[in-house]
């Protein structure tokens, strides 16, 4: 899941976006709101992480004008304004969740996927497909009840897969979901990720398939005689 880390504190920034790429998701960070508009209108997030205190403006303007553009991503707002004025501001603007600063990266990666289970984001907390089970909150991936153990990067690949099962995802949204704007990545980097993927998940005698589809993307399917669980 690709999300947007909106903070002029630029230690700060760097220390959550290194936890949350940690966890499995994509970070891009900027620190004005100018930036984040423009972001916002040229990136699809998946979720919005915003500081009320930028130094262009307030957080709240920002929230107001994406839900009267009838922007419906879910925002968390990450804030040192701790009272229950400024919580109840923040949420009557339109966002979703508030967290006090300072707080653990334990706590923001959980509630980032909370926000990320609501209805309307092609959610759920545990996928399955085939012999595959991918629990979406502790990370855990299983086949046929054994736990396999997968870097962040190849579990987000796989939930990216299972959650478009059956369907072609394109390199472009791959790319798009597993890494920030800022991440060097290679040209072979998706290739070089599906196939450690299929090599991991075929090693570990997973029933369901990685096609191939060339020059478009990839496409994760059940086994033939099974219909997904």
């Amino acid at each position: 899941m690709r999300l947007i880390l909106i903070e002029d504190n630029h230690r700060l920034s760097e220390a959550i976006g290194a936890g949350l790429e940690a966890d499995g998701f994509a970070v891009d960070r900027v620190d004005t709101l100018a930036a984040a508009q423009k972001a916002l209108v040229a990136t699809p997030y998946d979720l919005i992480l915003l500081d009320l205190g930028m130094p262009d403006g307030d957080g709240v303007s920002l929230i107001k004008r994406l839900r009267h553009g009838k922007v419906a991503t879910p925002i968390l707002i990450l804030t040192a304004r701790d009272g229950v004025g400024d919580r109840v501001r923040g949420l009557d603007s339109g966002a979703d969740d508030y967290l006090v600063k300072p707080f653990a990266i334990a706590e923001l990666s959980a509630r980032c996927r909370a926000l990320l289970r609501r209805p309307g984001a092609s959610l759920g907390i545990t996928l399955e497909l085939g012999n595959v089970s991918l629990d979406t909150v502790s990370r855990a991936v299983h086949v046929d009840r054994r736990n396999v153990n997968m870097p962040p990067r190849e579990v987000a690949l796989l939930e990216l897969l299972m959650r478009h099962s059956g369907r072609v995802v394109p390199k472009t949204a791959i790319d798009s979901a597993l890494y920030a704007l800022h991440a060097d990545v290679t040209p072979n980097a998706i290739d070089m990720a599906l196939s450690r993927l299929r090599r991991r998940l075929s090693g570990n005698g997973a029933d369901v398939s990685i096609h191939t589809a060339h020059g478009i993307g990839y496409m994760l399917m059940p086994p033939t005689n099974s219909a997904a669980r």
